[in-house]
């Protein structure tokens, strides 16, 4: 799994001109899955985002995570994550699970994340276009691969 992190003062999805996800201060995340993912990616992958110390404590420095300071979640599915532009100019999603694969797994990664943070949270809908707003604070953007655990 593939996960873009942002923290952001504020994050919507529109689909089809109707608003379906929006948050205030956060984390907006694009996931991608790929072929080989499992239980474990969604695990490990739902407690570091939940940790991550991102957020600025009362002196400045990032040292809190999105729990502690009661921030929201916006979900977002995007295959274009396993993007490959080895050959030529036009990218390949060979990497990029299908969706008999994906679906599942996204499911599980969205009730995952929700038991760990505690609360609900808001999600695209997967596989739609969408039209994603990201006010990005910071900015701070964290990329994390559950195959590069760095």
């Amino acid at each position: 799994m593939r996960a873009v992190i942002q923290r952001v003062s504020q994050s919507s999805v529109v689909i089809e001109g109707s608003c379906c996800g929006e948050i205030g201060p956060g984390l907006n995340i694009l996931i991608g899955i790929e072929d080989g993912d499992a239980d474990e990616d969604i695990e490990w992958l739902c407690h570091k985002i939940v940790n991550l110390r991102i957020f600025d404590d009362d002196s400045g420095v990032m040292n809190l995570s999105v729990r502690d300071v009661g921030g929201d979640i916006l979900v977002i599915s995007q295959f274009t994550l396993y993007a490959s532009t080895r050959k030529g100019n036009r990218p390949s999603y060979i990497k990029a699970a299908r969706p008999e694969i994906s679906i599942p797994l996204y499911e599980k990664f969205l009730q995952r994340l929700e038991n760990i943070l505690g609360k609900p949270v808001k999600k695209g809908i997967f596989g739609a276009n969408m039209r994603v707003t990201i006010v990005n604070e910071g900015p701070v953007t964290i990329l994390i691969d559950t195959k590069n655990r760095e």
